[in-house]
């Protein structure tokens, strides 16, 4: 229902989104954009990129008087660091360096140069999903449905959060340091960590929670692989640059418990709605929203161009040699957050619109109060045998 495409090239002149789907009627500007595309830029452990670009969008199709149509809605971000490239003789690039798109992207596309796989494999690009899904916020916004996260794990750094304490807490507390810890008390021990790395000439990453708080129930489906809402979550978190696995709730530290400590006790509350009061599932069962806040935990690997050689093979001369250092970041998790909060964003926009059907967000509204919710009233049960009746 809703999708996106990007382009262009982390030096190049400019980055493209196109968003197609969006219903008519939402409000947006450019400044609910640039202020996700500021909140990308920030983050301690930056490299220095970050001090040459300073995103802001041009909104060039598919908003009219402050309000999206219906049509694709195109967007448009210059780097500026493009000048200082247009003119340049780019030196050639045949030493592929470990952990990045350069060896796997030269025998899939059979480049001659590896700078051209670097170009668009890197995290550059993100700068356009941030956008894309700042637009669906607006969306989901309409909704009362907020997306937020932030940074538990840097290196060996973690947060130790009170179960107790709220998403809106967390997030709050996040925009208010710069390694976007929902806690204060481990800020500076991750400082520490990053500001270490960066004296051993190294690289960190971490592992970071992403929360959608608001989603209605049924959102997603069991009936097939790929309408399974955490399946769609947990791709589009390891499909963003350097993240390397994902986890719905706390799944990896339920794999260790039994069933009776992991499953989620369904209760009756006032007026006949069906509760519960832990959430280890992470607001998803049979790859279907509860109505609880939705919970997916990003691990993010080290940043793969490090300023330490490593050993790679020239292919050009076919001798063995160590790489180059390009600029890049020590520890991007921080920044990632927002480009994390855009994933979620966009898939949830998109069941959202899917479950609910309409081509504006006047038509989308009204059906979504009337979703059937997890209470007695709304699952009238037939209480009799039945047979499947197939034939034979």
């Amino acid at each position: 229902m809703i999708r996106f495409l990007t382009a262009g090239e982390s030096h190049g002149p400019l980055l493209t989104a196109i968003l197609e789907g969006m219903p008519a009627g939402v409000p947006l500007t450019a400044d609910d954009i640039n202020r996700e595309l500021a909140r990308r830029q920030q983050g301690y452990g930056s490299g220095g990129r970050m001090n040459i670009e300073r995103d802001e969008v041009r909104i060039t199709a598919g908003v009219v008087k402050g309000h999206t149509t219906g049509a694709p809605i195109s967007l448009l971000v210059e780097n500026r660091d493009y000048k200082n490239w247009r003119e340049k003789d780019i030196a050639p690039m045949s030493t592929p360096r470990p952990g990045h798109a350069d060896l796997t992207g030269a025998v899939k596309y059979g480049y001659g140069d590896l700078r051209i796989a670097l170009e668009r494999a890197s995290a550059r690009e993100t700068t356009m999903r941030v956008a894309a899904g700042a637009v669906c916020k607006r969306l989901l916004a309409a909704f009362n449905i907020r997306v937020g996260g932030y940074v538990v794990q840097i290196g060996d750094v973690r947060a130790v959060v009170p179960d107790d304490l709220s998403y809106e807490t967390r997030f709050q507390t996040a925009e208010e340091n710069d390694v976007r810890a929902p806690v204060a008390d481990c800020v500076e021990a991750m400082h520490e960590a990053i500001h270490q790395t960066k004296v051993d000439k190294d690289t960190l990453g971490g592992v970071m929670e992403i929360v959608a708080v608001g989603a209605p129930p049924g959102l997603g489906s069991h009936v097939h692989w790929d309408r399974r809402l955490d399946a769609r979550i947990v791709g589009a978190m390891v499909s963003i640059q350097a993240m390397k696995g994902a986890e719905i709730g706390s799944a990896f530290d339920n794999a260790a418990r039994p069933g009776s400590q992991v499953h989620d006790e369904i209760l009756l509350g006032e007026d006949g709605a069906l509760v519960r009061h832990t959430n280890r599932a992470g607001g998803l069962e049979g790859g279907i929203t509860t109505g609880d806040p939705i919970v997916a935990r990003v691990a993010m690997k080290p940043i793969a161009t490090i300023l330490k050689a490593l050993g790679s093979v020239n292919l050009a001369t076919g001798q063995v040699e160590t790489t180059t250092y390009e600029r890049s970041d020590f520890c991007a998790l921080p920044r990632a957050i927002p480009i994390g909060e855009a994933m979620m964003a966009l898939v949830l926009a998109d069941a959202l619109v899917e479950k609910l059907g309409g081509d504006s967000l006047s038509e989308l509204q009204p059906r979504f109060e009337t979703l059937r919710r997890a209470r007695l009233q709304d699952l009238p049960m037939d209480n009799v045998e039945w047979r499947f009746g197939y034939e034979a």
